[in-house]
């Protein structure tokens, strides 16, 4: 007998059908798995087997084919094994035919039977809608994650017996899950809180209008200075996650396996903090034989911190200028090739020299110009272009060291950031064109970019970017137009403070 059961392979951050199709013939007992399926795939024979007989079900003394249709698409991880249970079954009768074509299963199968999560549950689920089918049956942990789609039934199945109740009509569909709505009402765990930052008010200030345009940072100061725990407050500044940005960072995670069973949806701006010893690989994506987002993506919508990021790899900076520019990034390798989404803020931190120490007086640079040369050609030049704000972090006083007064909380800060962004909202949607912050300037801030040089020694993209910054500080002080003092300020953070020629 025949029987097709409808799965899918997860790419990238796409579900692509796979018809996992069982056929049962006459001859000495086998199971073979054709369809370009990856060693996963193929060890699933003996999982399967098992299984199904540890489950209280015969298993068939025949020759079992199953094919995953396309065949030209490769097959990887242990979700088919659902799907190739419930086919073998279905093939000798065991499950009847007509719910098959209605519902999507992915699943891995333990040998006892249970059913463990898998990656992708949200993709399967927006799949399974785009698709019209009835809904999805899964591993129950992937039950909420899932069900954050609606209009999809999602049938979350502690192990192989109920998903065979539910398809042989003997079990009822579970609950609706949890709402998107209801669990980033819920909110998250809080983080850092600037209020606990002693002094640098520069610094914080420069946060600020990071968060209100969302803008790349580099921070530069001496080891110690607060660099790092400023960079792990600045998601408390930002404005919480609206739904649909939840769901696309939640999407990512999926992919990647990151889901808890009891959190099953990114609440806030997530926060990644890679090694610099970490490979372009980790930063940017890929892999075998499945490709998985990196930590720029895992980042999406929220920070991407890299602490010392001079000592990044030189590949691994340059292959961040073109997410930084386009808030994605396509990852190209041989047989496939995918987009996963990249809009973050980088922050980079920086000591200014090997030694930690130019710049101060009391205990000077011990650095040779050569090893200060080398140290500061590890930024790149296009790369510091696409960085918005530069900010010097230096070293605290005894004052601001031992002093009881912390600074603003950043519930305070995050107010304005979130009001100006209401206003930049309102503004942009009033305001026809394609938004280029040039040509709306006026004649007497022209005038103060020719006095400040500016115009002749800026590329178009950082005076781009220096406009931009403008714009955020306009959009916190809620000025309709740039003007002098705002681009004074954006100047300000522009200044040379990683020492290039």
């Amino acid at each position: 007998m025949f029987a097709k059961v409808a799965s899918v392979a997860v790419v990238g951050l796409d579900a692509r059908r796979v018809d996992v199709e069982v056929d049962i013939t006459g001859g000495l007992p086998d199971f073979h798995v054709v369809g370009l399926p990856s060693t996963a795939v193929k060890e699933s024979r003996r999982r399967v087997r098992a299984a199904v007989v540890n489950s209280g079900r015969p298993w068939p003394q025949r020759k079992i084919t199953a094919n995953l249709a396309p065949s030209d698409l490769r097959k990887d991880g242990a979700g088919f094994d659902l799907p190739l249970a419930i086919g073998v079954m279905a093939s000798f009768g065991e499950v009847p035919l007509g719910p098959l074509s209605k519902y999507l299963l992915v699943g891995e199968l333990a040998l006892d039977g249970s059913l463990r999560p898998v990656r992708g549950a949200l993709a399967a689920a927006m799949f399974a809608r785009e698709q019209s089918f009835s809904g999805l049956v899964l591993p129950v942990e992937n039950h909420l994650e899932a069900g954050l789609v609606t209009g999809v039934d999602v049938i979350g199945a502690r192990n192989l017996a109920e998903a065979l109740a539910f398809l042989q009509g003997d079990m009822d569909p579970p609950g609706v899950a949890a709402a998107a709505s209801d669990l980033l009402a819920a909110g998250g765990a809080q983080g850092p809180d600037l209020a606990d930052v002693r002094g640098q008010a520069g610094a914080i200030r420069g946060l600020e209008i990071a968060a209100a345009g969302g803008h790349n940072v580099l921070m530069v100061g001496p080891p110690g200075c607060g660099k790092t725990m400023m960079a792990q407050c600045l998601p408390s500044i930002m404005p919480p996650l609206s739904e649909s940005e939840a769901l696309e960072a939640t999407r990512v995670w999926s992919v990647a396996g990151l889901l808890d069973a009891d959190r099953p949806m990114v609440v806030d701006r997530p926060f990644r903090a890679p090694h610099h010893h970490a490979s372009a690989a980790a930063i940017i994506g890929g892999g075998s034989p499945s490709p998985l987002p990196g930590e720029i993506s895992l980042a999406h919508r929220g920070v991407l911190f890299m602490d010392e990021l001079p000592f990044f790899s030189r590949l691994v900076l340059e292959a961040l200028r073109q997410p930084l520019e386009e808030g994605a990034i396509r990852v190209v390798r041989s047989g496939w090739s995918v987009s996963f989404p990249a809009s973050v803020s980088l922050v980079g931190a920086a000591n200014p020299c090997v030694c930690g120490r130019a710049g101060s007086l009391r205990d000077p640079c011990r650095c040779s110009p050569g090893r200060l040369e080398s140290y500061r050609s590890r930024l790149s030049g296009p790369l510091l272009d696409r960085m918005d704000l530069w900010i010097e972090v230096p070293r605290l006083s005894e004052e601001e060291l031992f002093g009881l007064q912390g600074s603003e909380p950043s519930a305070d800060i995050r107010r304005r950031v979130m009001a100006a962004r209401r206003f930049r909202d309102q503004r942009l949607a009033a305001e026809p064109g394609d938004g280029s912050e040039l040509r709306r300037l006026r004649a007497p801030v022209r005038s103060f970019l020719r006095r400040t040089s500016a115009l002749e020694t800026s590329s178009a993209r950082s005076l781009d970017r220096l406009l931009k910054v403008a714009r955020s500080i306009a959009d916190l002080a809620g000025a309709p137009d740039i003007d002098e003092a705002q681009v004074a300020e954006a100047l300000q953070y522009r200044r040379n403070v990683w020492g290039l020629p």
